[in-house]
């Protein structure tokens, strides 16, 4: 293998140094997404529990532990924001309904917001997924031209003139689904995961929207 990269034509071998970029870039990103979404997952459970069984006051110090959560993030944001409603307005019990209005809408921006940085590194992956076969393919393509190249120069078609520039385009079309395989799972895998995410922050800014009315109503 090692010796047909090294023996390859220019345009091949940059084809095979660009996919050869890609796929590690790719790897690298499928380490960090998973290290990632498992620490948000890990400390989501562990806020949540704290979340059914403490007050708020002991709920925040937990979040503030767990800023990796994105439900944590979420609940953060509201709290701070209520605090300083209530800093704003401290002789009423009953907080003005547009502002508290205001202050659960937020919520959605803070989830937003946490929502796009998970996403990152998503694209990457699925962009190589989708074009390192043609890459390959393109280097295949060179391969193959070169083949033909060799057969007109040597003015014979043995397999000694032909298989060079045959092994030249396996090898970019093999390294291309190298390439585009494992991103394609990754993201995949990845946005599984990011979805349950999603879905379990849709909850709990519902269900932590609601908590918060009550509590500027004087609830």
């Amino acid at each position: 293998m090692v010796e047909l990269i090294l023996g390859a034509g220019p345009i091949v071998k940059a084809v095979l140094m660009l996919l050869l970029a890609i796929s590690l870039i790719s790897w690298a990103i499928i380490a960090y997404k998973s290290r990632e979404l498992s620490l948000a997952e890990r400390q989501t459970l562990a806020f949540l529990d704290a979340y059914r069984e403490h007050p708020l006051g002991l709920v925040y110090d937990t979040a503030r532990r767990h800023q990796a959560s994105p439900l944590a993030v979420v609940f953060r944001a509201g709290y701070r924001d209520l605090g300083r409603l209530r800093k704003a307005h401290p002789n009423t019990k009953e907080l003005p309904r547009d502002e508290v209005d205001g202050l659960v809408a937020r919520l959605l921006w803070v989830q937003t917001d946490i929502g796009h940085r998970l996403e990152r590194g998503l694209a990457f992956l699925a962009t190589t997924g989708s074009s390192a076969p043609f890459i390959g393919l393109f280097g295949t393509v060179i391969g193959i031209m070169n083949a033909f190249r060799d057969i007109g120069i040597s003015g014979a078609a043995s397999l000694a003139v032909v298989a060079p520039g045959i092994a030249e385009a396996l090898v970019a079309t093999a390294l291309g689904l190298f390439a585009a395989i494992p991103a394609v799972v990754g993201y995949n895998y990845a946005s599984a995961r990011l979805g349950r995410i999603r879905e379990q922050m849709d909850a709990f800014r519902a269900e932590y929207g609601e908590l918060l009315r009550r509590l500027a109503s004087g609830g």
